[in-house]
């Protein structure tokens, strides 16, 4: 299909899902002053739920131009350099007390903490009225991601998931080149990361020992069961366990796959099913994996089928594609004139932008960059972090669409979209815009709290996406394919897999 063939479909589609439609519709948007929404000249006030680790560069993002009003994490160490940042902000360890009582001057709410508290605290604060930009992946369950959607509607806020690809240009790029028709109809997908980075596939659950007296360890817990605390559970490493974490997909893939997702239109697969599997544990995710999700046809485009590998340092091998192409991330050696400056101070880097560095048969050097401060040898998390880091570096990420007239393939975050063979792209011109283009990941949210266009990757795109993620999360835990039926919310064929879902509260806890 060429580009003037398009239809109005594909039109209004492209369009609700970068954000330029109300969740309810066109014609839907209530009165902005009865809602208490600011002018874009008023600045938010905004709480952030969590304050260490990525919570601090989010807090960052949004600092540029707003206020930062309160402060919450149940890890005082980790939230340290937050915490001076803002010397004069109430800092709390339990948001619910937080939001109880600072709820009145409070317009927005951050919400980066483990997986599996994502819904508990974004809930909380949207039944309050507060806008709420929640960590990918948005939520650790099924029922969960359902439970969002339909509390933003409920209580009518502005929401916003924290995978930066949907607020990307070269995911839209991607998208317009898709729907043009360049490279015919999309069959399959395959997408890569070099997750996990930390343990995974162990057969034994870690030792106990005291928690440190910086850390509230059972409100760190939350909703899930009691059990003794271990250092091999924090700073990070809680990615890797089945009861807190979603493993290297539901880390990994709510960026990757977002080109996939808005480009192909995926909505719900008929099926999942882990095809590969390495390090099995009770307790744990596996420690290297495959899984194969089947999409039905929709519309005018064909089933596809997507496959997912994690723990890949080098690029999987593709039919059709040479060996010596590169495909997904580029290689840091040869992104040096290759960003942009558009959309500072987040500088994301934009796909579509192709230069003599990328050409060139010899690597352009990147420009100097100041080496990271040496870890403190006595600090054991700082040691954990910089050797993740290292691996990260390392690795590689990124997808492949492959269409019956030729492939396509994006970055981690949707950048350095291209197509392959790269030389097509020397000429290349990209398809007229669809869809409506992002002022940058935080700024789309910020904009859409004040009465803006909603977020590019709002909780009516965000939920149903993180929904097919979390089902191939739940899939590594079982042998054979997993049949959804989405519209029952059930595992069709699979009654143990079914009752994961949804979670279990413990006591004292409530999703509301």
């Amino acid at each position: 299909m060429k580009y003037h063939e398009i239809t109005r479909r594909h039109f209004f589609y492209g369009t609700l899902l970068a954000g330029a439609v109300p969740l309810g519709g066109f014609g839907s948007t209530p009165s902005l002053k009865s809602l208490g929404y600011k002018s874009p000249n008023e600045k938010l006030n905004i709480a952030s739920i969590g304050a260490g680790g990525k919570a601090t560069s989010d807090i960052k993002g949004c600092a540029l131009t707003e206020n930062i009003v309160a402060l919450c994490d149940v890890d005082d160490k980790r939230a340290a350099e937050t915490y001076q940042a803002y010397p004069n902000v109430p800092k709390y360890r339990d948001f619910r007390a937080m939001l109880d009582k600072q709820g009145a001057e409070i317009d927005a709410v951050i919400v980066t903490i483990p997986d599996f508290m994502h819904a508990t605290a974004a809930i909380h604060a949207m039944e309050r009225g507060k806008h709420v930009y929640v960590q990918k992946p948005l939520a650790h369950t099924v029922w969960e991601c359902r439970q969002l959607a339909e509390a933003a509607v409920k209580y009518n806020v502005v929401t916003q998931m924290g995978n930066q690809g949907y607020s990307n240009e070269g995911t839209r790029q991607c998208a317009e080149m898709i729907w043009s028709g360049e490279i015919g109809n999309v069959t399959e997908v395959h997408a890569w990361t070099n997750r996990p980075v930390w343990p995974q596939g162990l057969p034994d659950l870690p030792p106990p020992m005291p928690a440190p007296s910086t850390l509230d360890w059972d409100l760190w817990l939350g909703i899930e069961s009691e059990r003794p605390y271990s250092d091999k559970y924090l700073p990070f490493a809680w990615r890797g366990f089945y009861d807190f974490g979603s493993g290297a997909l539901g880390d990994m893939a709510c960026h990757i796959l977002g080109a996939p997702n808005l480009a192909l239109k995926l909505g719900a697969p008929e099926s999942v099913e882990c095809i590969k599997l390495e390090g099995k544990s009770d307790y744990y995710y596996p420690a290297k994996a495959v899984i194969r999700f089947d999409f039905p046809a929709r519309g005018d485009m064909p089933p596809v089928k997507v496959f997912w590998y994690d723990a890949m340092m080098e690029q999987p091998d593709i039919p059709g594609i040479p060996k010596d192409e590169i495909l997904g991330d580029l290689p840091r050696e040869r992104r040096g004139h290759l960003r942009t400056g558009l959309n500072p101070p987040e500088s994301q880097p934009i796909g579509g932008v192709f230069t003599d560095a990328f050409f060139s048969p010899e690597p352009q050097a990147e420009e100097p960059r100041p080496a990271p401060p040496a870890p403190r040898a006595n600090d054991a998390d700082a040691q954990r972090e910089s050797e993740i880091a290292r691996r990260i570096n390392k690795g590689s990420n990124g997808s492949v669409f492959v269409g019956d007239k030729g492939f396509i393939t994006t970055g981690t975050y949707g950048e350095w979209t291209r197509l392959i063979p790269v030389e097509k792209m020397r000429d290349y011109k990209f398809p007229p815009e669809l869809l409506t283009r992002s002022p940058g990941h935080y700024r789309d949210w910020i904009r859409a709290c004040k009465g803006g266009d909603p977020a590019c990757s709002n909780f009516s795109v965000a939920a149903p996406f993180t929904e097919w993620v979390t089902l191939g999360v739940l899939a590594l835990r079982f042998q054979g394919k997993l049949e959804w039926d989405s519209a029952k919310m059930r595992v069709a064929n699979n009654s143990e897999a079914d009752k994961l879902l949804k979670p279990k509260f413990r006591k004292g806890w409530s999703l509301a």
